[in-house]
């Protein structure tokens, strides 16, 4: 059975088939603000993302992605906690089915309504495929969504979907500059974890932004119009697509502001 977010195949399942689940490294997790150690070494985040380079909006069964061409260096995360430079490959949103639920990591036991991903490779090593196989091969940049006013830099998306309501779904979506996605403040925490979805490889430096994104109640229901299932099988709403918290086991969590 391939995996999910069911009863049946979701995340307390996904260790039978991806033992990883149980590492060291997982992600999502639950951030504290008392125990993130403010450590002044950690640098400002540069990112700078290129509207040129958006290629795609795909419905893969599980969120949607937005792909972007990273051939070139259009796209591009420095500093911050990382070395050297990250490309961005795709976006995408984890959600929940009602508001207070929704992010996959928590702050200080708060769920945020979504959660934003921004997944960038280290181009040492070549492409994204290589990357995936070492500790600091992706830099995922999180943000939080709550719900408030509209947030102008998602509209595009949010308009797309339609076009992309079940899973296998692709369409084009070109001249979009993710920078809209980002709030103000780049304050950030820091960690050393995993992809949150199987193969639950532990090969992410994440960077979630403390500062959340407000989006409106109209284009979180756009959101969860999406369904899980192809088009000619039972309707499945895409909802509740997100991992529960992970033990931090041994880890420190950083954060870039006192």
């Amino acid at each position: 059975m391939s995996w999910g977010y069911s009863k049946e195949n979701g995340p307390a399942c996904w260790h039978e088939s991806y033992p990883i689940a149980n590492g060291e490294r997982q992600s999502p997790i639950a951030i504290q603000h008392k125990s993130a150690k403010f450590d002044p070494a950690l640098k400002s985040l540069s990112i700078r993302y290129d509207a040129s380079a958006a290629k795609s909006i795909v419905n893969n069964g599980h969120s949607f992605n937005v792909v972007f061409d990273d051939s070139g260096d259009k796209c591009v995360l420095k500093g911050g906690p990382v070395e050297g430079i990250y490309k961005l490959k795709q976006f995408h949103i984890h959600w929940g089915s009602c508001e207070g639920q929704g992010s996959e990591h928590t702050v200080d036991g708060v769920k945020y309504d979504a959660e934003l991903h921004l997944v960038h490779w280290n181009t040492k090593y070549g492409n994204i495929d290589e990357a995936v196989k070492h500790p600091d091969g992706l830099a995922v940049v999180g943000v939080f969504l709550k719900v408030g006013s509209p947030c102008p830099g998602l509209q595009k998306v949010v308009d797309a979907l339609s076009s992309i309501i079940h899973k296998g779904k692709e369409a084009n979506f070109t001249n979009f500059d993710p920078t809209g996605l980002l709030p103000a403040s780049l304050d950030y925490w820091t960690y050393l974890g995993s992809l949150t979805t199987p193969p639950l490889l532990e090969c992410v430096i994440w960077i979630v932004l403390k500062e959340p994104v407000t989006v409106s109640k109209e284009q979180i229901n756009k959101i969860r119009c999406l369904c899980f299932n192809k088009e000619n099988e039972p309707q499945c709403t895409m909802v509740d697509n997100w991992r529960p918290c992970q033990p931090l086991k041994t880890r420190e969590v950083r954060a870039s502001f006192q």
